[in-house]
């Protein structure tokens, strides 16, 4: 069973935000704790404006979030890590290798597709990776039972 989820994006501001966000809504009352990182994270920034306005268009508030790196620390607290690319994926797997086991793509489910990074682009393209990820955490609660 896993107890601490790990959601990992780039700048820890677009994507594994909205995914931890989403992962905590649907996981509520499970005794599951969930937070994100970046790897090449922009350290306590918030969330971008454009995927605080998407999630709050969906019922989700991750105004508080901040930004953080992800760390040896972080990764081994984490029973599952949940990359949005293949990218992180790598980054991951080179550094931490110990970790290799934990680390999976959101869209593992969905022929391991990747996310594409919404950051500074349209609106357009973080409501599509809302949807994106939306479907990737419905695959994976499914799974976590």
């Amino acid at each position: 069973m896993f107890k601490r989820i790990l959601v990992v994006c780039t700048g820890n501001i677009c994507r594994s935000p909205i995914g931890e966000g989403l992962l905590k809504a649907r996981l509520d009352g499970r005794g599951i704790e969930v937070f994100s990182a970046g790897v090449g994270a922009l350290v306590g920034h918030p969330a971008d404006a454009h995927a605080s306005a998407v999630m709050r268009e969906h019922g989700y508030d991750i105004d508080a979030h901040r930004a953080q790196q992800a760390t040896q620390p972080i990764l081994a607290h984490s029973d599952l890590i949940l990359t949005m690319d293949q990218t992180h994926s790598d980054w991951l797997n080179q550094r931490y290798p110990q970790f290799r086991g934990r680390v999976h793509k959101m869209l593992k489910w969905q022929a391991n597709a990747d996310v594409d990074d919404p950051y500074r682009r349209p609106r357009e393209a973080f409501e599509r990776s809302f949807s994106e990820i939306e479907s990737g955490v419905d695959d994976w609660v499914k799974r976590l039972g």
